[in-house]
């Protein structure tokens, strides 16, 4: 019996080790990872600036806000929320920290931080104006606070950044137009397009037709949520009603083989948020089971993005690592996706291709 149970002891040791060891090795294998993807250039299409502050800007915005400290209270109440219309309302109480116009200015801090940190050379991403302009902020003094920011970061780290302007559904039709005119009254280069955002079942995007028609027609770029809580139809009617050029999520299109089948065949690209649809749980529940490999499998167009980095944890090179380890994607299939973002792009050819061709140089590093 004591030798038996020697080596039950030494069974019990080894398996310890065993699993300490394959402990280890992952988080090498993640360190490694992180290391190589931090020199591969990436461009991300799917970002809301509002979600990138720090909890170090959260703080100070709060202190003018309210002439009080945050409390570790204060922060876990405005963190509490378990689906995407409790992300929605965090997401609103976020934007009601700002009091001026020049705290947008500590957005564009924190932006300039997250891309760096990332090596995301190239980002177009939402900005949502309706909850500043319903605080008494001038969009003409908003853009200016853009533009200079934009250029500072160009200038800085040679990054570009572009903006989509977020008409929300939370606010309806008639202020996503109004929302729109002041697009086009005030021109600015550094925002190329209109989007589409907000909770899917309390703004239908049939309803938002007579925006983006009009976008379609003064040939603005459209992009649209879609597919992230509400099933194909929704995604059908962006296509067909909204003329959207890219589709925010639609990981509904799983539902739907005609929809897939079109999808692949028009290469409509798809911005695809592993992490924050895992969140919202509608349709997955975890990385594993995220379509996303099928889309990737039957050759949809998937590009891979963080939706809300500060609310989900998250940073675009932890997104294509959980997809790495936990949906069996390759290094070769992880630079498609990486080069699929950069052809998403509203911008030139020629500047497509010099970024696809530096990320293929670093890939090729990789097996030297």
């Amino acid at each position: 019996m004591k030798q038996k149970s020697l080596r039950l002891e030494e069974f019990l040791s080894d398996k310890k080790a065993r699993r300490i060891l394959s402990i280890l090795e992952k988080t090498m294998e993640k360190e490694k990872f992180y290391a190589f993807l931090k020199n591969v250039p990436k461009a991300e299409i799917h970002l809301h600036i509002e979600a990138v502050p720090t909890m170090k800007t959260l703080k100070i915005l709060y202190k003018k806000r309210f002439d009080k400290e945050m409390s570790d209270k204060d922060i876990t109440a405005l963190f509490s929320y378990d689906d995407l219309n409790g992300f929605i309302q965090a997401f609103l109480k976020v934007q009601d920290l700002f009091t001026c116009e020049d705290d947008l200015n500590y957005v564009f801090d924190d932006l300039e931080e997250y891309l760096v940190e990332n090596n995301i050379v190239y980002s177009e991403a939402f900005f949502a104006p309706t909850a500043f302009l319903k605080k008494g902020f001038e969009y003409p003094k908003m853009i200016k606070i853009f533009s200079k920011k934009i250029a500072d970061i160009k200038a800085k780290h040679g990054i570009t950044v572009k903006l989509i302007l977020d008409v929300s559904r939370t606010f309806g039709c008639e202020n996503a137009m109004k929302n729109y005119k002041l697009l086009m009254e005030h021109p600015c280069d550094d925002i190329i397009g209109i989007g589409l955002g907000g909770a899917e079942v309390k703004g239908p995007a049939a309803d938002f037709a007579p925006v983006f028609e009009r976008a379609f027609k003064d040939g603005i770029h459209a992009v649209v949520h879609a597919g992230e809580d509400v099933g194909p139809e929704s995604m059908w009617d962006s296509i067909n009603l909204l003329h959207a050029q890219r589709i925010g999520h639609g990981i509904a299109a799983y539902q739907d083989e005609k929809l897939m089948e079109e999808l692949e065949k028009t290469q409509l690209p798809l911005e695809v948020c592993p992490t924050s649809n895992v969140f919202t749980k509608h349709f997955v529940k975890s990385i594993a089971e995220h379509p996303i490999r099928q889309f990737f499998d039957r050759g949809m167009y998937v590009t891979v993005n963080t939706d809300d980095p500060v609310f989900f944890k998250t940073t675009l090179i932890e997104e294509f690592w959980k997809l790495h380890s936990e949906a069996n994607f390759s290094m070769e299939q992880i630079k498609l996706l990486i080069l699929n973002a950069f052809n998403a792009l509203f911008t030139t050819k020629k500047i497509k291709k010099m970024w696809c061709n530096k990320v293929e140089k670093a890939f090729e590093e990789l097996h030297e």
